[in-house]
C-alpha cells in the first residue's frame, strides 16, 4: 500500500472542462448539497475498501507566506488572484498501486456541479515522498 494526496483544484489545473468553469457560488443550495453528498459517498466508498485515510474541504481564501529574513516579518503576497491555481480540497488514500490511485481521482472528477453534471475538474495525485531521492539531476 501507498498514500497518496488527492489534490482537488478549484479552477487550476491544466484545460478546464465546460463542466468545471461555472464557480460554486453561482449553484443551487441543491447542487451544492448533491455535490457534497457525492464527495462523501466516495469517502465512504473507499473507506469500505480500506483505502481512505483523510480528508478535507479548503476556503477559497489564502495566502502565499515566505521567510524573509532573521527579525524582519513574513512576506505575503495577499488573498489569492483569480488567476492563480486554489486548491479546493484534499483526500488522502492508501491504495496499492498508482494505477488504483488514477481511478479514484477519475472517480472523484466525476463529482457533480451545476446542473447535476459531471464536473470533470482536475485532480492532482501526488504520492508521499518516502524515501529521499537517489538521483540527483
Amino acid at each position: 500500500m501507498a498514500k497518496y494526496l488527492l489534490l482537488k483544484h478549484y479552477r487550476g489545473g491544466p484545460e478546464q472542462r465546460p463542466s468545471a468553469q461555472e464557480p460554486m457560488e453561482s449553484w443551487t443550495p441543491q447542487e451544492v448539497s448533491d455535490h457534497i453528498a457525492f464527495m462523501q459517498r466516495v469517502a465512504d466508498d473507499l473507506a469500505e475498501r480500506g483505502e481512505f485515510v483523510d480528508a478535507q474541504a479548503l476556503a477559497p481564501t489564502g495566502t502565499f507566506v515566505r521567510y524573509d529574513g532573521e527579525g524582519r516579518p513574513p512576506v505575503t503576497d495577499g488573498p489569492f488572484a483569480e488567476t492563480k491555481d486554489v486548491i479546493a480540497g484534499w483526500m488522502i488514500i492508501d491504495v496499492d498501486s498508482v494505477e488504483r490511485a488514477h481511478e479514484a481521482a477519475a472517480h472523484l472528477s466525476s463529482a457533480p456541479g451545476a446542473g447535476g453534471k459531471p464536473l470533470e475538474e482536475w485532480i492532482e495525485v501526488r504520492p508521499f515522498l518516502t524515501e529521499l531521492p537517489t538521483e540527483v539531476q
